[in-house]
């Protein structure tokens, strides 16, 4: 007999009383965003760089020297799939990570006081610029985090650690009223 399975976002459960409307400070949980690692081969660095920050409508993360994460809400994955196969295979690896990996947008006024209580990061606007990210520990868990805006910051962590770290950054927040809800 077949079984029809349904596809339910890791962080469906966890979500549930927390459909407020958004306060000031707010934790968005993007529904699928396309999500790849990608690894550039020993001396194609700079050209692996410069190829992905070509790329249209998707958002490098810097993992470490020579490696990153390319995320996008707007781009199917098998577009960004032939992008990237285009570097060619001597220059860099790629891997699809969107079932594996989610994907936290958190803003607010206070959005540094949140995060500093969970990461030991410098924040300081002047220190960690628009657009920058890095591979940290939040709540004890390794994530990516990139500001995108003045008071935002996109956290990509590992699906299976997502729960955890959705419960503690909520936790965090209280004090800031912090809502929560999918994107």
């Amino acid at each position: 007999m077949p079984v029809t399975f349904t596809a339910r976002h890791v962080l469906e459960d966890h979500i549930s009383g927390f459909e407020a409307t958004p306060n000031p400070h707010h934790l968005a949980i993007l529904r699928s965003p396309v999500v790849f690692s990608v690894l550039a081969h020993a001396g194609h660095e700079s050209d692996v760089e410069e190829a992905l920050d070509n790329l249209e409508d998707v958002h490098v993360r810097v993992c470490g020297p020579g490696e990153w994460l390319v995320v996008s809400e707007t781009v199917p994955a098998d577009t960004i799939a032939r992008q990237l196969a285009d570097l060619g295979a001597a220059g860099a690896s790629f891997v699809d990570q969107s079932d594996g990996r989610v994907v936290l947008r958190i803003q607010g006024p206070k959005v540094r006081a949140i995060l500093a209580k969970c990461m030991a990061l410098d924040l300081h606007s002047d220190l960690f610029e628009i657009g920058q990210s890095s591979n940290c520990q939040i709540c004890h868990v390794a994530a990516n985090l990139a500001r995108t805006g003045h008071d935002a910051f996109e956290i990509t962590v590992m699906r299976s650690f997502a729960g955890f770290l959705f419960d503690e950054i909520c936790e965090m927040g209280r004090e800031f009223a912090l809502t929560a809800g999918f994107a």
